[in-house]
């Protein structure tokens, strides 16, 4: 692989972005109490978008210093890609080289207090996406591409709420057992890893930022197997070989 300066920086670079998460999130929230809707301000940080921006970003770095210019990257515009059991699904980041879908990626976050309804959105979010889009890769949808690259990205709030047990219900069967007393934290490392493993997404990082100390870059990598690390050297080396 050519030498790829992203790749060797990329605990910076996720650093920088966390720090970035943290700073949009704030600023999005003023913006909303100044205009006078003050009790929208948390559903403004949440659906403002722009967030993981600078995660983006680092992937597009990444894509680019593996050999690809920026003509084949899409964010923003032009995302959208076609599903088997809808139309269309807009993707955060796609690349697209010579009609041949090469990389589509995703990048997630969730900030408390409400973890049980938004784990459960994000998780069939998720799974759905992947689901639509191979189903749509089996059936010919993106020509005689070969095999994508399909990563999801997630970065959790580290907080009491995220860290604490959560009690299952088993009114009929019993639930795996990894799930018991299990906290959101541990339920979307499990979940990021078990998309990798069952092989709907090709490759999965799972990091968590507690909102103070994010602010200033810092951040966690709760599972070595599912580091940033790991999720850019695996798209770096797909992305390469299509220079």
């Amino acid at each position: 692989m050519i030498d790829n300066k992203t790749l060797k920086e990329i605990a910076d670079r996720t650093s920088k972005a966390v720090a970035q998460y943290w700073a949009t999130r704030l600023w999005q929230q003023r913006r909303q109490q100044e205009s006078g809707r003050a009790d929208q301000g948390l559903r403004s940080a949440v659906t403002g978008g722009a967030q993981m921006d600078g995660f983006i970003q680092v992937f597009v770095d990444l894509i680019i210093d593996s050999g690809l210019p920026l003509e084949f990257i899409y964010r923003k515009k032009a995302i959208e890609l076609p599903g088997f059991f809808r139309p269309t699904k807009e993707w955060d980041l796609i690349v697209v080289k010579n009609n041949n879908l090469i990389a589509a990626i995703e990048a997630k976050s969730q900030v408390g207090p409400s973890f049980g309804n938004n784990f459960n959105n994000r998780t069939e979010e998720a799974l759905g996406s992947s689901l639509d889009l191979w189903t749509a890769y089996r059936e010919g949808a993106f020509l005689t591409s070969p095999q994508p690259f399909l990563g999801f990205f997630f970065m959790l709030e580290d907080c009491p709420a995220s860290n604490s047990p959560v009690r299952v219900k088993e009114p009929h069967f019993k639930v795996f057992p990894e799930f018991i007393a299990a906290s959101y934290m541990t339920r979307y490392e499990l979940f990021c890893r078990k998309l990798v493993l069952e092989r709907h997404y090709t490759s999965s990082a799972f990091i968590t930022s507690a909102r103070i100390e994010g602010e200033k870059g810092k951040y966690n990598i709760p599972a070595p197997d599912l580091a940033p690390e790991i999720f850019a050297k695996s798209l770096a080396t797909h992305v390469y070989r299509f220079v």
